[in-house]
């Protein structure tokens, strides 16, 4: 099979990036990542070298390319079946699908106020959360609960097993943690579960070691 390459951006910012290379990890797929800088002046032009909408992760694999998050992740279920990528019985995929794309196309309000930050002290942020932002963490606790309750009997993730629900929830357990938002006891667990994971550990232990910065992305 085609070797997968990954472009990614800034492991301690690009949420993003991590929801594509975390399932991957998980899953055993074996990748060769190419990390681009964001919020340089050659930003732009070696992206654009990697797909032409301007933004990573893309994903190449032989002639094929594949860029945005979740599109790859239905990809890579596509080329690996036996993986579990999704969840198998169809009640629980079905739900898995959709909180992944309510992700996909949600909850902007905390994205802006709570930047994905791996090297952020742990603390509140300097003006309390807007009812916008906390309407978002509800519903997103909402969903871990109910799809644990229905689902999650098989481990501790959203559908038992690590999948890509789980793939694109992690950067908000983190955005959770980093700001010291407070979440139920089950939430907890939950964000302890995925931060937990080995692929997560890797990703983050690269992370803190980065020197670029991101003014916009530091909130004090």
């Amino acid at each position: 099979m085609a070797k997968f390459t990954l472009a990614i951006a800034n492991k301690n910012y690009s949420s993003w990036s991590l929801r594509a290379w975390l399932e991957m990890r998980e899953s055993a797929i074996n990748l060769e990542e190419k990390l681009i800088p964001l919020d340089t002046p050659k930003t732009a032009s070696r992206i654009a070298r990697h797909s032409g909408a301007g933004r990573v992760p893309v994903l190449h694999h032989g002639d094929t390319t594949v860029w945005e998050s979740l599109a790859i992740l239905e990809y890579l279920a596509e080329i690996f079946p036996d993986k579990g990528l999704w969840p198998r019985a169809r009640k629980a995929r079905a739900m898995a699908r959709a909180v992944a794309n309510e992700m996909h196309a949600g909850f902007p309000a905390l994205r802006n106020a709570c930047p994905m930050n791996l090297r952020r002290p742990h603390k509140p942020p300097p003006r309390a959360l807007s009812d916008d932002v906390r309407a978002n963490v509800s519903r997103i606790e909402a969903i871990w609960n109910e799809c644990r309750k229905l689902h999650g009997k098989g481990g501790p993730f959203l559908f038992g097993k690590f999948s890509i629900a789980d793939a694109m929830y992690a950067p908000v357990a983190t955005r959770f943690d980093t700001y010291a938002i407070a979440v139920s006891g089950s939430s907890r667990e939950y964000m302890d579960a995925v931060m937990d994971t080995k692929a997560f550990g890797e990703w983050k232990a690269d992370a803190v070691k980065e020197q670029w910065i991101i003014p916009a992305d530091e909130v004090d």
